[in-house]
């Protein structure tokens, strides 16, 4: 019973309060800082299922008053990865594996208004729907 219970506990968690959290990631790119000053972004990455496994990367936004930190990009890490800003509210991230179009996670973010999961939890959940008005994930 108590399986059965934490199950439906874990599957209430990931589908309506599920919010980015991660840690114990390693330093990958960045600080890019925004060209007003206002943001900060760095990447942090965390390997996956061993030798055979991958690497999960994810980008945090830093703004500057305050202090807050914010997740805005979670995927698999490709081979090409890069960070740099179209402007003062939108990060470019480049995540590919070039000659491989379906490996191709990159993306336009604006920053306050827009986020990316490759697993689509963050846009399933009630608690990120409040907080951002568009949310992209792996079609």
């Amino acid at each position: 019973m108590l399986v059965v219970f934490s199950m439906i506990c874990m599957f209430v968690y990931k589908k309506f309060i599920y919010t980015f959290e991660f840690n114990n990631g390693e330093f990958f790119v960045g600080p890019v800082e925004s060209p007003n000053g206002k943001y900060t972004a760095n990447s942090y990455y965390k390997t996956y299922g061993g030798a055979a496994g991958g690497v999960n990367v994810w980008v945090e936004i830093n703004e500057g008053t305050g202090n807050k930190v914010r997740t805005i990009y979670y995927a698999p890490g490709k081979s090409n990865f890069s960070m740099n800003w179209v402007d003062d509210e939108t990060l470019n991230i480049t995540n590919e594996a070039p000659g491989v179009p379906k490996e191709n996670r990159s993306t336009k973010l604006t920053i306050g208004k827009e986020i990316y999961d490759e697993s689509g939890a963050a846009c399933d959940s009630w608690v990120m729907k409040d907080e951002y008005e568009t949310c992209y994930e792996r079609d």
